[in-house]
């Protein structure tokens, strides 16, 4: 069995050293591809920019941007049995990108944006029948809505959904708490605990379940 997994934040470039982020560490998806591993399943995961090492047994595909994230799940999304879109992409990016280092003086104090692409409704769209899609959410507030809504909206099986707004847990963090929902509902929640845990109970409640 095989599964793609994303994981960290995209940068949206400016100009070649300027970027709209967010916060993302990686450090869960990263964590889901290592158990992943340790459940025996084939590896490719499709990362941005982090500051950590690939996982043992794991083909790690480096990206910056969400096009360049995009490209690399499509290349590899049909040969997948799970897709696990757990980055946290950047859903604007500048409408204009300069090819050198723009000055205060040359910088336009409004800046013009663009959607990025929507990797998971958009791959979701191509999926074959046996094919699981699993969706993660961050919110602020208003999660019991968001994320089972979000979950119709991009066509996922299950949803993943953490509190960002939380101290301590989820984004730049090394612990999390999330609660899951596949389309019959809420299955459970899980957290606040290190992230390696969050992800064995997770692979534990898709495995049970759809494998």
């Amino acid at each position: 069995m095989r599964v793609l997994i994303t994981a960290g934040p995209t940068r949206e470039h400016l100009d070649p050293v300027r970027y709209l982020t967010n916060g993302s560490s990686g450090k869960m998806g990263y964590a889901l591809a290592e158990a992943a591993v340790q459940q025996g399943w084939k590896v490719d995961l499709v990362s941005g920019p982090v500051a950590l090492p690939a996982p043992a047994g794991v083909n790690r595909v480096a990206v910056v941007s969400a096009q360049e994230m995009y490209a690399a799940c499509a290349d590899r999304f049909a040969e997948c049995d799970l897709f696990m879109a757990v980055a946290a992409v950047a859903d604007f990016r500048p409408k204009y990108r300069a090819e050198q280092k723009q000055t205060k003086l040359e910088t336009d104090s409004t800046l013009a944006l663009e959607p990025t692409v929507d990797i998971l409704k958009t791959l979701g769209q191509r999926r074959n029948a046996h094919q699981v899609l699993v969706g993660f959410a961050a919110e602020t507030h208003d999660l019991e809505t968001k994320a089972p809504a979000k979950l119709i909206a991009k066509g996922c099986d299950w949803i993943v959904a953490n509190d960002v707004s939380a101290p301590g847990i989820g984004m730049e963090a090394d612990a999390n708490a999330v609660t899951l929902w596949n389309r019959s509902g809420r299955v459970g929640r899980k957290g606040p605990a290190p992230k390696r845990e969050i992800a064995e109970w997770l692979w534990a409640q898709l495995i049970d379940a759809q494998f």
